[in-house]
């Protein structure tokens, strides 16, 4: 999970990018029908805008009866960045697919894919033996918790303060409330240590990645993953993954972009992300999405 900044817009078009030509062969699968898009370091960029020409991509893809799915490890309370060029059904995939909201709606929850609390205790406590220092922070589906060490990546002047183990405690007053991610911060393992050894160590009992610059570690419920939600959503449209175009840049991608039939990874791209990927697209400063986005409309387009 990453912080933050103001929402801003770009307003002047950057230079047209270099681009290798994508030609229809491009998209194996014939027909695009879905574009899964991630957000940070992806369709946004780094001062966390939607560029004019993304906004108009977004537009013309849904236009063209292409449904555009925003998948991210956001919580659905921070997708005003996105809010204002939601088209069609509005419908997005959070937390890494721990919940599907409606945009057009707020933000309402229509699926929870919850972290069971017992498992996010088990990881804490395997986290503080495996990798002493560790802090962690509870997402729920109203808002979120942290313990006193953990980093200000975000502060809610609403938050509860105090130890994991009771955020996490069946008497707490957001007992009754589902746990989105369990997130765990350590301040001297690298990111990528971090992920191995909480992956090694409490593997068994949630699933484990990451999209933070720092070693900080987003724990969702076992198989609930970016790539699980979105094929969800795609069946339950008659939507093959062949149909599918989705674009990343961090480890929390990895698997959806394994999924699609077609996957992009930005320039900017963590290693994993490249090695998971054989299609690749310029920055997010540089509009990669939308690059790619116009290439897919103009190679469906009828001759």
């Amino acid at each position: 999970m990453r912080e933050d900044g103001p929402v801003t817009s770009a307003t002047e078009r950057p230079p047209e990018p270099q681009l290798p030509e994508l030609r229809p062969s491009a998209f194996p699968g014939g027909r695009v029908r879905l574009i899964a898009t991630d957000l940070d370091g992806t369709l946004l960029r780094d001062d966390k805008s939607v560029s004019e020409r993304t906004v108009a991509a977004l537009a013309a893809a849904e236009r063209a009866g292409i449904e555009v799915f925003f998948v991210t490890g956001r919580p659905a309370r921070w997708m005003d960045v996105v809010s204002d060029h939601v088209h069609g059904h509005g419908l997005a995939i959070c937390a890494n697919g721990a919940a599907v909201v409606d945009l057009h709606r707020d933000g309402l929850f229509l699926d929870v894919r919850p972290l069971d609390r017992s498992d996010a205790l088990a990881v804490v406590g395997t986290l503080r033996a495996a990798a002493p220092g560790t802090s962690f922070a509870v997402e729920l589906t109203t808002g979120i918790h942290y313990e006193p060490e953990y980093p200000p990546f975000y502060i809610d002047p609403v938050a509860t303060i105090g130890p994991a183990e009771k955020l996490l405690s069946p008497g707490w007053e957001g007992s009754d409330r589902p746990v989105l991610k369990l997130l765990a911060h350590h301040p001297r393992l690298t990111p990528d240590e971090f992920l191995a050894l909480a992956r090694e160590a409490a593997g068994e009992h949630a699933s484990f990645t990451r999209s933070s610059p720092t070693a900080l570690l987003e724990i969702s419920g076992r198989g609930v993953s970016k790539a699980a939600t979105l094929a969800h959503c795609c069946a339950e449209r008659g939507i093959a993954p062949e149909e599918v175009v989705a674009f990343g840049d961090m480890p929390n991608d990895v698997e959806m972009l394994s999924w699609a039939g077609t996957s992009y990874a930005m320039a900017n791209a963590h290693p994993d992300v490249l090695a998971a990927t054989s299609a690749r697209t310029v920055a997010n400063n540089e509009d990669g999405v939308a690059v790619v986005i116009e290439e897919i409309l103009a190679a469906q387009r009828p001759r």
